[in-house]
C-alpha cells in the first residue's frame, strides 16, 4: 500500500514538472543574415527564443548567424514576391511546427533629389518596406492563429517620423509601415500585438558626413547599436496583449529635435 501510494506521489510529481516546462517560441526575424536583423536573431537566441532566420541572397551570412544562434533553420525568399512570402510561411508551418512571434526588419535604404525619383526608384524600395511588411504580417497573422496567437513586431525607422529631404520615397514607406502597424493592432487583436521599433542611427561602419551630423544632434550624443534595437523588440516579444499599436524611438532622442 505504502509502495503504491510513493509511486503516485511520484507519478504527481513528475506531471508537474512536464508541466512546468515551458516550450521556447519560435520567432522569425526577416533580413536576418547582417547588420540590425542578425543582432535580433542573436540576442533572440541568447535568450532563450528558437530563431528562425530569413534571408534572400546572403546565403553565407544567413549561415554564419544561424550558426552562432545554435543551428537556426533557414528561409530563403524574395520578399518582392507575395508568391515567395506565402511559401516561407508554409514551410515554416511544416518544420518548425508553429510560429509565435515575427520581427519584420527586412528592408531597404536608398538616397535621391525627389525631382528625380523614378516609378523604380520607388518599387524598389516600397515592394520591401511596406508591400511586403504587410504580406509577411499576414502570412505570420494566419500562421499565428493556428497556436492561439503571437507577437508581431515591424522595425520601422525616424525617417517614419521625420522627414528627410532626400529620403521622401523611404520616409513615406516607413511611415506607412508605422500606420499599418496600427491598424492591423486592431484588426488582430485580442490574440496577436503589433507593434513598432524605429531605430535611430545604427552603424555598421564609418559614418558618412550626413550621418556624423546626425550623431552630433543626438540628445545621447552617440549611435545606436543592433543590441539597443534588439532590446525594444524583446520588450515587445515578451509583452502582454494589453501593448499593441504602439512605437518605440530608439534613438538617442534624435527624434525630439
Amino acid at each position: 500500500m505504502l509502495i503504491q501510494f510513493s509511486l503516485q506521489i511520484k507519478m504527481i510529481l513528475f506531471r508537474l514538472v512536464r508541466l512546468s516546462v515551458i516550450q521556447p517560441k519560435t520567432v522569425l526575424v526577416t533580413g536576418a543574415a547582417k547588420r540590425i536583423g542578425r543582432g535580433i536573431a542573436l540576442r533572440l537566441s541568447k535568450e532563450g527564443f528558437r530563431v528562425a532566420i530569413h534571408y534572400n541572397q546572403s546565403r553565407e551570412q544567413a549561415e554564419i548567424t544561424a550558426r552562432e544562434c545554435g543551428g537556426a533553420e533557414l528561409f530563403q525568399a524574395n520578399l518582392e514576391s507575395v508568391d515567395e512570402i506565402g511559401r516561407m510561411f508554409l514551410e515554416i508551418g511544416e518544420r518548425m511546427g508553429r510560429l509565435d512571434g515575427l520581427v519584420n526588419n527586412a528592408a531597404r535604404f536608398t538616397r535621391f533629389d525627389p525631382l528625380k525619383i523614378t516609378e523604380r526608384d520607388w518599387d524598389f524600395i516600397h515592394s520591401v518596406n511596406l508591400k511586403a511588411t504587410f504580406f509577411c504580417c499576414q502570412q505570420g497573422a494566419l500562421l499565428m492563429n493556428k497556436s492561439g496567437g503571437g507577437r508581431i513586431v515591424n522595425l520601422s525607422s525616424l525617417g517614419g517620423l521625420r522627414p528627410w529631404a532626400e529620403h521622401a520615397h523611404y520616409c513615406a514607406s516607413k511611415a506607412g509601415v508605422i500606420m499599418l502597424t496600427k491598424c492591423l493592432a486592431k484588426a488582430f487583436a485580442p490574440d496577436i500585438t503589433v507593434n513598432s521599433v524605429a531605430p535611430g542611427v545604427i552603424p555598421f561602419g564609418d559614418l558618412d558626413a550626413r550621418a556624423a551630423k546626425m550623431v552630433s544632434a543626438t540628445p545621447a550624443q552617440r549611435a545606436g547599436t543592433a543590441d539597443e534595437i534588439a532590446d525594444a523588440v524583446l520588450y515587445f516579444l515578451n509583452a502582454t496583449n494589453f501593448i499593441t499599436g504602439q512605437v518605440i524611438a530608439v534613438d538617442g532622442g534624435l527624434n525630439l529635435r
